[in-house]
């Protein structure tokens, strides 16, 4: 236990300190490389193989025939556990991570969206 007299120097000292903490909402930190964020779909090397979808834990991701050898992803955010199992097994690399992290919305129907 520190004494009574130790406190207030440890106070004084403190102030003149730089803050441990970042202003967040403000200044935002960037992502480390190999940060799993949110998906990004590359339509043009979509295969249509649907590898993705099958090893995906959790079934979030779907993909789904839009004309001849055309293919979107639609992905639940709800569901994503960010594994980045989808991104390794596409043999195309039509899929990728990112660095998004603020995903949060307050509609959860807003939480299915095509990548």
């Amino acid at each position: 236990m520190n004494k009574p007299g130790k406190i207030g120097g440890l106070a004084l000292s403190s102030l003149l300190k730089k803050p441990a903490t970042t202003k967040y909402p403000f200044v935002k930190e960037p992502m480390i490389g190999k940060f799993r964020g949110k998906i990004k779909f590359s339509q043009p090397l979509c295969i249509g193989c649907k590898i993705c979808m099958r090893d995906c834990p959790s079934n979030a991701i779907e993909i789904v025939k839009v004309g001849e050898k055309q293919f979107e992803a639609v992905l639940d955010l709800g569901k994503c556990i960010y594994c980045g199992q989808c991104v390794d097994s596409c043999p195309k690399k039509a899929l990728e991570l990112t660095g998004e992290y603020e995903l949060a919305v307050l509609d959860p129907k807003t939480l299915k969206v095509k990548i």
